[in-house]
């Protein structure tokens, strides 16, 4: 049977300006990084994807090396588009990256111009699209000059390849460079893409006030530290979390006593705001404007349901958010630990 979305998804959660531009994001936008490869299976992701776009979720985010195997959730993704999504394919804001290792030798990595646009082009390829709505790169690359890379980034607009271009894991130096070229290239820095949450704020240390004044839109990956602010492992290690199935980027010994004491002292101030814990941390990571979206990853519906239930909740109180920044700072310390 043929998918009829929902005719009031667009009531589900707000949409935020990106920048300076004229795109519009939902405030959550889904991540395809874990759970689109071999290990999950085909119509679980089709429950998710259309799960998603049913409340609200218009952004889904890849990257070439999303898997396992490298490469898998592209292609998997072209299989959903040809199912499900090539009639609202204008109602979608498709994002891709390229950056770190994709393809043997030495024009397989980093980020040359040859290398970028010959992923470009496999990842169109392998999701059957024409162009995707916004491109990044990756990771900064150490050797190849920022000229040559930000240079390909405006190429693959003005080929049509992408509408806007992103950068992600660049440091805030590097942001206000790679926004001044490509400015003078007159392909405007779209979006910067970091790791953001409660345990990590490395973003606040100079990023946000970059990406503020250069008018640069934010989509922070991570929000709820690779599931370790959901609340699941205060307990233990439950036997379908990513830590038991897929440990390559969430291990066992990063359930440290800060993690501990913080999710036991957060959880008590979303107890009190009758919310979960993840419900709590999204909300924390939104409540400041520079932060356009958030990318939100789910290895079943039910979590999307929940996380998008966040941003009908009230906002946080401005003693809320002193709360939580006493008890992160305290966990930092290793206060009362």
């Amino acid at each position: 049977m043929s998918y009829i979305p929902n005719e009031t998804r667009y009531e589900c959660l707000p949409y935020r300006r990106c920048g300076n531009s004229g795109l519009m994001l939902p405030a959550l936008s889904l991540g395809l990084w874990h759970n689109f490869g071999n290990i999950t299976p085909f119509e679980t992701q089709q429950q998710i994807l259309r799960t998603a776009f049913d409340n609200g979720i218009t952004h889904f985010d890849l990257a070439n090396n999303y898997g396992p195997p490298y490469g898998e959730a592209e292609r998997n993704f072209g299989i959903h588009m040809e199912r499900d999504w090539r009639p609202f394919r204008d109602e979608l804001v498709i994002s891709t990256k390229a950056g770190y290792d994709m393809w043997p030798g030495p024009y397989g990595n980093w980020g040359s111009r040859k290398y970028l646009i010959s992923s470009l082009d496999q990842s169109l390829r392998r999701m059957h699209l024409d162009y995707v709505d916004i491109f990044y790169h990756h990771r900064p690359d150490p050797d190849t000059p920022l000229e040559e890379t930000m240079g390909a980034l405006a190429h693959i607009v003005r080929s049509g390849r992408a509408l806007y271009v992103g950068i992600s894991n660049y440091s805030a130096e590097q942001t206000a460079a790679a926004a001044s070229m490509l400015r003078q290239m007159g392909v405007p820095l779209l979006i910067h893409q970091p790791r953001y949450n409660m345990l990590d704020r490395w973003i606040e240390n100079g990023l946000t006030d970059v990406l503020r004044k250069e008018k640069v839109g934010c989509i922070v990956f991570s929000p709820l530290a690779g599931g370790r602010l959901t609340g699941k492992y205060r307990s233990g290690i439950p036997a379908d979390s990513r830590i038991a199935k897929d440990p390559r980027y969430l291990r066992q010994d990063m359930l440290d006593a800060r993690l501990s004491f913080a999710t036991d002292c957060l959880q008590k101030i979303a107890d009190s705001r009758e919310e979960t814990l993840s419900q709590l941390a999204l909300q924390w990571v939104l409540r400041d404007p520079v932060i356009t979206s958030a990318l939100i990853g789910a290895s079943r519906p039910q979590q999307i349901i929940e996380n998008i239930a966040a941003l009908q909740k009230p906002a946080l109180t401005a003693d809320e958010i002193s709360q939580i920044e006493t008890i992160l700072q305290n966990a930092s310390q290793e206060v009362s630990i």
